[in-house]
């Protein structure tokens, strides 16, 4: 996460300043510039018996995902140098999203799709696509001038959108022509009457049906639909990025309202549960080692120290059909991290039942997940926020204010010229600061660590030129110090006008 953060242009970096409306604004920016290359999804069976009364058998699926081409704006988006480095070192293949990509839209995407569809209207937006086009209309047209009715042409290496686009740009600038797929990147054209072209099209085999166009450009979409009509949990690591992604990606774009987006993603997803939030939960609480990733919470989740050998404790086992998983560790593959955020889910229920102590019946039957949510009903729809105001979002309710450090305030005597990134390089040696400036003279200072708080007070406390202080409200907030001023200054003059109006007259 921090490798991605830190290659995004300064407005993208979390701060503890950040409200959840700032952050969500802030990350609404980054997610409408940058793309989803790969996603990853991971279910699971249950298979129980006596002996092992909590086996699943993990289902894990990974897809690399290409912005739809059909009939839409021509989609641009951003790679950031340090992020390409990272996934190339982990072994992403380039080729298979850019060639093998599947593609999605949102529902604006397919409202303006349809449009289209139903006007027969066909326009292109990426002048690659139209030099593709323009050659194969070329083609088709001194073909067909010569050819004979019923005789056919075959199109060759075509893109998998282009299958769709070659036929209906042709059907619409050609009216004595029928086209047909074949598989294999291919698409037959025939030399058809006006008369048996109409018959064709009305027929119910045709394949450029409008709901044919659109199932196909929705592509993994689809599936996006039928993930939601499920209402099953969602499961995820740190997942407020996803979240966002997903509801701009394969939903509807993000809406400028962070009260929205938090509704909409409810009624999408009723039920979310962020292993980040329950691992933070369990460091506190049960003397979960701290962790800084997913790959190192699901290697403690089955560690000797938190896996006993009862039966009670769950095997997870891959499905035949995933089994590459088993044989090679794949870290920050989609599929493979859903991989591990799924099973640590399975294992995370069973380590809250084994500390909290709630279920007496250890080797009963039917393990179902709506059983363990009554020892996790704190933790569900609480998505963890990365070092900004508040440590969660509640996705079913208010947003809890978040309890951390005291902020600092640094008041500069003898130093001037001091900005926001010199004071943070100041301390930045002794312990890491989010720094604004307050005044002129004087900057706040947030950590999320009391002993970084009682470090520096300690260390600057006879400094020459930096006094720095706990903050406090009423004392440095410029708000406030105006409103003493103005208030100063019309008792003043109150004052003031009592006394000359309550002096004696003179008379002559």
């Amino acid at each position: 996460t921090n490798l991605h953060v830190s290659a995004l242009p300064n407005c993208f970096v979390p701060s503890l300043f950040d409200s959840p409306v700032e952050r969500y604004l802030k990350t609404r920016q980054s997610v409408q510039r940058f793309t989803v290359t790969q996603l990853g999804k991971c279910c699971s069976d249950t298979e129980s018996d006596l002996l092992r009364p909590y086996r699943y058998v993990v289902h894990s699926y990974n897809f690399f995902l290409f912005p739809s081409m059909l009939g839409v704006r021509d989609v641009e988006f951003t790679l950031s140098a340090s992020s390409i480095q990272f996934l190339s070192h982990y072994g992403f293949d380039y080729n298979k999203f850019l060639k093998d990509g599947i593609p999605y839209m949102n529902e604006v995407q397919e409202k303006i799709l349809r449009q289209h569809l139903l006007a027969g209207s066909w326009t292109f937006h990426s002048a690659a696509n139209r030099d593709v086009l323009r050659k194969v209309i070329d083609e088709v047209t001194c073909w067909i001038a010569v050819a004979e009715e019923e005789e056919t042409m075959i199109l060759q290496d075509l893109s998998d959108y282009h299958v769709f686009e070659v036929q209906l740009v042709l059907r619409q600038a050609l009216q004595n022509v029928w086209t047909e797929p074949l598989g294999n990147k291919k698409v037959m054209v025939k030399k058809v009457s006006p008369q048996h072209r109409q018959l064709l099209e009305n027929s119910s085999c045709d394949p450029c049906q409008m709901e044919l166009v659109l199932l196909s450009a929705r592509g993994f979409t689809n599936l996006f639909q039928i993930l939601v009509e499920a209402k099953k949990p969602l499961v995820g690591h740190n997942m407020l990025m996803d979240l966002m992604h997903l509801h701009d990606k394969f939903y509807k774009p993000l809406p400028e309202s962070y009260e929205e987006f938090k509704r909409n993603i409810h009624n999408l997803f009723p039920v979310l549960i962020d292993t980040k939030i329950v691992t933070k939960s369990m460091k506190k609480n049960y003397l979960f080692p701290r962790v800084s990733s997913l790959s190192e919470a699901y290697a403690v989740l089955c560690s000797s120290s938190l896996n006993p050998k009862d039966p009670p404790w769950p095997v997870i086992v891959l499905a035949s059909d995933c089994s590459r998983y088993a044989e090679k560790e794949s870290p920050h593959e989609a599929g493979y991290d859903a991989l591990l955020c799924g099973s640590g889910k399975m294992l995370l229920k069973h380590s809250f039942r084994d500390c909290v102590g709630t279920w007496h019946d250890a080797v009963e039957a039917d393990p179902s997940f709506s059983r363990y949510l009554t020892t996790l009903a704190e933790h569900v729809n609480q998505v963890n926020v990365i070092r900004g105001g508040v440590s969660s979002i509640n996705f079913s309710g208010e947003d809890a204010p978040c309890h951390r450090p005291p902020a600092l305030v640094v008041h500069v005597q003898g130093w001037p010229g001091l900005n926001e990134r010199q004071i943070y390089q100041e301390f930045k040696g002794l312990c890491r600061f989010d720094v604004r400036r307050l005044s002129k003279n004087q900057f706040i200072l947030l950590s999320n660590k009391y002993k970084h708080v009682r470090l520096v007070l300690r260390d600057y406390k006879h400094h020459p030129h930096l006094q720095v202080s706990v903050y406090r409200h009423w004392r440095h907030s410029p708000r406030v110090n105006c409103l003493l001023q103005v208030s100063g200054i019309v008792a003043l003059w109150s004052l003031l006008a009592f006394v000359l109006g309550g002096a004696p007259s003179c008379s002559l």
